[in-house]
């Protein structure tokens, strides 16, 4: 036989058994060419030579390494894979924690700045009707999503509606005190008095559903009554109208906690999918406040100051008022998603920690005269709202 041409340019019996082989071969047959001295290709030996029989083993052996070595390097980027991928995913989970927490935090503070700033800063009088319109855009945008199926929602049946209503009315009654508070008292003392709220929602746990709270919980309510009353005393911008708003207020917000717990029991009974969802919850709430805040708006005569203030025809107050309509629905969206990405323990200490730098905005933003007594009344009022989120955690955890 003469001479051989292969597309392997080292030995076959080299010992360390590595071949470079020629950039045409795309597959793992090796091209041989055995030529007789006459150049012309013999078929015969072409299937019985020995040599050959000797290439196709050495050759069989060289693919079964080759492909040994590819599966131990697609099992070792397997595993740097799953750890790429564990280690993405722990950080995405941490990052859209952090990420809806500061959405949760910017929303609810952006809110009581923005309405404390439409009903003080542009002196608008109709409380009721903003809070008929903030209504009427979160209606419209979750109408708009569902029928995208972004989120799901309850059809509103009239079973659904007659169980709903009485809570509805606090419901109603709730934002309305808020709006009159707001209107005469600073965001600060707002954030500080809110935290008799806690004390009125404490004592009817007890009473309503036979709950019993252990001592931290009662020391961090009582200094809460400290600091409400402290705070009050030295308020230099103190207004009997508004404290007695934000009373009432208190005393609403800790019914609709209370009386919520219920309803929702009695109203998942009347859904057609046996639940009833926190989309499901703002629709209700806000589209059967929109009726009452008509008839409200009529009983309050603010349809008389509707006709003669000048501020429903500058393009600025509609732009604050809808932003406010807007922030509205955030803090739903955002609040549950929060609390969807940790849990009703982070959920609760970061909305008690949130009051902290609000209050400073609100005294910063609208220049809020107070003196050191008061500082001090509204900081330890609102470390007591962190001291108590952190007890009702502890109580939690040992029940």
């Amino acid at each position: 036989m003469g001479s051989r041409t292969l597309s392997i340019g080292a030995s076959l019996d080299s010992p360390d058994g590595h071949f470079e082989r020629n950039h045409t071969e795309n597959s793992s047959m090796v091209s041989l060419e055995f030529h007789e001295p006459n150049g012309v290709l013999d078929q015969g030996h072409q299937a019985s030579s020995p040599v050959r029989r000797d290439v196709n083993r050495s050759l069989s052996g060289v693919k079964f390494l080759e492909n040994d070595d590819l599966d131990l390097e697609d099992g070792k980027l397997e595993k740097d894979r799953n750890k790429t991928v564990r280690s993405n995913k722990a950080v995405k989970i941490q990052n859209q924690a952090l990420l809806s927490g500061l959405a949760y935090c910017l929303s609810s503070c952006s809110m009581i700045l923005v309405n404390k700033f439409v009903l003080s800063g542009y002196d608008f009088n109709a409380g009721i009707s903003l809070m008929l319109y903030q209504n009427f855009i979160s209606v419209v945008i979750v109408s708009i999503l569902s029928s995208m199926g972004l989120i799901s929602r309850e059809p509103l049946t009239w079973r659904l509606i007659k169980v709903w209503l009485p809570v509805n009315v606090i419901f109603v009654g709730m934002l309305l005190t808020s709006m009159f508070s707001l209107k005469y008292i600073n965001v600060a003392m707002v954030t500080v008095l809110k935290n008799v709220t806690n004390v009125i929602t404490a004592v009817g746990e007890m009473y309503l559903f036979k709950k019993h709270h252990d001592s931290r919980v009662w020391a961090a309510l009582f200094l809460m009554i400290v600091s409400a009353v402290s705070g009050g005393i030295t308020d230099l911008s103190f207004h009997a109208i508004g404290y007695s708003w934000q009373i009432v207020n208190c005393f609403l917000t800790a019914s609709y906690s209370l009386t919520l717990r219920r309803v929702m029991d009695t109203a998942k009974q009347v859904t057609k999918s046996g639940n009833l969802n926190e989309f499901s919850m703002v629709l209700l709430n806000n589209t059967l406040s929109l009726p009452l805040g008509i008839l409200l708006i009529f009983v309050f005569n603010e349809v008389d100051y509707l006709y003669t203030t000048p501020l429903l025809r500058r393009p600025d107050f509609w732009l604050v008022m809808t932003l406010s309509g807007f922030l509205g629905l955030a803090i739903s969206f955002t609040s549950m998603w929060f609390l969807h990405q940790t849990g009703a323990t982070t959920y609760s200490l970061v909305g008690s920690l949130n009051k902290i730098p609000l209050s400073v905005a609100g005294i910063v933003l609208f220049k809020v005269p107070t003196s050191l007594e008061n500082s001090a009344s509204i900081f330890f009022g609102l470390l007591a709202g962190v001291f108590f989120a952190r007890a009702k955690m502890r109580e939690k955890t040992q029940s």
